[in-house]
């Protein structure tokens, strides 16, 4: 029996400095996908958030750490869309707190276009020992590390 709820599944971000957030939303994607397209931010559209890893390196930890699995493809984002805006396969989405309002942009937009939308699967974030969100901005200042816990 097939405990997968969704055929194709889309999730996308800039997955910079790869931690536990980032783990929680596409092992979210996993458990609920058959098949999983993860779209990483291009250095040109992921570099407008400053200082991050090429997309090639950031394409290449996301391919590592799931090197178990064979059921996903890893693509460059070059807008805040990727191809969810024009492929009617996708039946899912899986997005942050932070990302939800793109993803409903993404249904206004397949709407529009005459496609079904899809549904939208919220994961909440994880915290960091303060309370706080892990992100890559924080590990970035050096205030946290990729689990979330004080830099000594």
């Amino acid at each position: 029996m097939n405990s997968k709820r969704y055929k194709k599944v889309a999730v996308g971000g800039t997955f910079d400095k790869f931690h536990d957030g980032h783990k929680k939303l596409l092992s979210t994607a996993f458990e609920i996908g058959e098949e999983i397209e993860i779209g990483v931010t291009s250095d040109a559209f992921g570099g407008l958030k400053g200082d991050i890893d090429s997309c090639k390196v950031r394409m290449d930890n996301l391919k590592s750490f799931f090197s178990d699995k064979s059921n996903f493809i890893v693509i460059p984002l070059e807008d805040p869309y990727g191809t969810t805006i024009y492929d009617s396969d996708f039946e899912a989405i899986v997005v942050s707190e932070e990302t939800e309002p793109t993803a409903v942009e993404i249904n206004d937009i397949r709407v529009s276009k005459g496609m079904k939308p899809i549904d939208i699967v919220v994961v909440s974030f994880v915290l960091a020992y303060d309370g706080n969100p892990i992100s890559s901005t924080r590990i970035r200042r050096g205030e946290i590390n990729q689990n979330g816990n004080f830099i000594k």
